[in-house]
């Protein structure tokens, strides 16, 4: 999302957030609140904003409507339930409570908005227009309503209304993030020759969004110019960069073949100006108007399956893997994003705690596609991840051989074979991929940080190491670990006070992590502040969950720091 485009919503993040987590402080006196605690309908109201913050969100929507229901007049109660449906992705029943909504409360501006969506859906084009010209101006919900405004009107055939409306809205500094939309909004009108020159505007802005970039290829070949569309592709891959709706267009331009118009109705459109904002809104930790949008978008284009799988993804994020997992299984099995939905699903069953079957599916996924690229890459962070390292580097290695090995974001394959090199203690292969990934990447940190503190565990080139992870703390300097990796540098050189500050900030960072405490440690004993090291080392003791620690961490603490019990990871 643009600066300018944050700024705008900032205001309608708040009323979500304030209707999500507790608005009656704010539409309420307190005694008020304490009423409407005492009534019937509060188990089910404080039963939904439990579910709601923990993403339970068709359990959010029941208890919000229990609770709405038996009081349907409270305005408090009935917004909970509209927003409730509407991140559950019920949102027919949302408009029909959006509708009640806006007898209690006529300025709801989402409520307005979904109101207005159900009509674009229904083909109400006119009254959808009407709805959402009675936003007000200069807001995040004015924004989005006017984009989706200028769809009613392309509905209706008034183009020249819509291009109007959205000359308006690009002079307050939006003309950017409008042009992919009006682009679309061409495509669907037939205005072949306008939807080229602004996808290609759209294009050279971001040459490396995947919709752009899929988008851009499929208006040039449908106009017969397959060459550059072949060169949009070829750039994008040359990149390093996949996706399925790229690799789908492709496909069809490789074999001569017009890929078929994206916006090929208002619906779909409009539904695309959803996602893009719902995306958006999830990389901008806002994850909650981010469902509601994705979720509109869903309902204007059910087939749209990238925006199921940004769905799921949210869901992943909130640690609900089986709602997650519900999505990608709705995926339709012909969907060209059905493979990556089936490897979502194997990773959310590790995530559920059922590793051997994660493993299985996956295995019998890169058996019967052994092309897959995403799943030869998730079975290898599995198989590392269980410590089957001989595996993970077979996998890794496929991998590398699908890819090429050679583009920038091969990086990452080197960078985890390395490590699984590593920890199967084939040191010299471990240290070649994670310089071959250094020179795809010169400036990524987690190699560099991997790398020199190995090389610093080992005492070797101590000096490089220590610019290495320096230049990774540059990076990254709220991650613990890595500032970790600088402390222990600093101990290692017998830098103490350098290492003390460097790794005093590091537990600072990572309270909680056994190494890091053991570490600090073994600086505060080299420093002589002997008290202050045997209480980091009891500390390591006791959050020493998988007992990597524990063992030297104990001798430590009735012996003192010796050579014999030093810590040499």
């Amino acid at each position: 999302m643009t600066t300018l485009l944050r700024r705008f919503a900032r205001p309608l993040l708040l009323t979500l957030a304030l209707a999500i987590a507790g608005p009656a402080a704010a539409q309420t006196k307190v005694g008020d609140f304490l009423s409407l605690i005492q009534r019937s309908p509060s188990g089910s109201y404080l039963a939904g904003q439990q579910a709601m913050a923990d993403l339970r969100t068709d359990e959010a929507a029941r208890h919000f409507m229990t609770a709405a229901e038996a009081d349907w007049d409270n305005p408090v109660l009935v917004e909970r339930a509209f927003i409730g449906l509407a991140i559950d992705g019920q949102i027919g029943r949302a408009a029909d409570v959006a509708k009640h909504l806006l007898t209690l409360d006529p300025k709801h501006e989402l409520a307005e908005l979904v109101v207005a969506t159900q009509a674009l859906k229904e083909r109400r084009y006119a009254a959808s227009s009407a709805i959402l010209a009675k936003l007000k101006q200069g807001t995040f919900t004015a924004i989005t309503g006017t984009v989706l405004r200028a769809w009613a009107l392309v509905g209706e055939n008034k183009t020249g209304e819509a291009d109007a409306l959205l000359d308006r809205l690009g002079r307050d500094g939006l003309a950017d993030f409008l042009v992919f939309h009006r682009a679309l909004m061409a495509e669907a009108t037939g205005d072949t020759q306008t939807a080229i020159d602004l996808a290609g505007r759209a294009y050279d802005a971001e040459p490396l969004v995947a919709r752009i970039v899929e988008v851009y290829a499929r208006i040039l070949a449908n106009a017969g110019r397959f060459a550059e569309a072949k060169d949009v592709l070829d750039a994008y891959e040359a990149q390093g960069l996949a996706h399925p709706v790229v690799a789908l267009v492709a496909d069809a331009v490789d074999s001569g073949q017009r890929p078929g118009v994206f916006a090929s109705n208002v619906q779909v459109g409009a539904a695309e100006m959803y996602h893009g904002i719902g995306v958006a809104l999830a990389r901008d930790g806002s994850r909650d108007l981010a469902l509601v949008f994705l979720r509109l978008g869903l309902y204007l284009d059910p087939g749209a399956d990238v925006v199921s799988l940004a769905l799921g993804q949210i869901f992943d994020q909130a640690g609900q893997h089986e709602a997650a997992n519900r999505v990608y299984d709705a995926i339709p099995a012909r969907s060209a994003m059905k493979p990556t939905a089936v490897v979502r699903v194997a990773q959310n069953l590790d995530s559920m705690g059922d590793r051997p079957e994660a493993i299985r599916r996956l295995s019998n996924i890169v058996a019967t596609s052994p092309e897959d690229l995403d799943a030869v890459s998730v079975l290898g962070d599995i198989l590392r991840y269980d410590e089957q390292y001989d595996r993970a580097v077979e996998a890794y290695t496929k991998a590398l051989e699908l890819a090429g090995g050679n583009r920038p974001a091969d990086w990452r394959f080197y960078y985890v074979r390395g490590i699984s090199y590593e920890r199967s203690k084939q040191w010299e292969l471990a240290e070649a991929d994670f310089l071959k990934a250094l020179e795809l990447n010169p400036d990524q940190p987690q190699v560099l940080n991997y790398l020199g503190y190995s090389w610093v565990d080992m005492g070797m080139n101590l000096e490089p190491a220590l610019e290495m992870i320096e230049k990774a703390v540059e990076q990254q300097p709220q991650d613990g670990y890595i500032v970790d990796s600088l402390g222990w540098a600093f101990y290692r050189l017998d830098r103490i006070d350098e290492a003390v500050d460097v790794l005093e900030n590091a537990v600072q960072l990572r309270p909680n992590d056994p190494e890091i405490n053991d570490h600090l440690g073994d600086a505060y004993w080299k420093a002589g502040r002997m008290q202050e090291a045997r209480f980091q080392w009891k500390i390591a003791i006791d959050v020493d969950e998988e007992g990597n620690v524990t063992e030297r961490a104990t001798r430590k603490l009735a012996e003192g720091l010796t050579e014999e019990n030093a810590t040499t990871e």
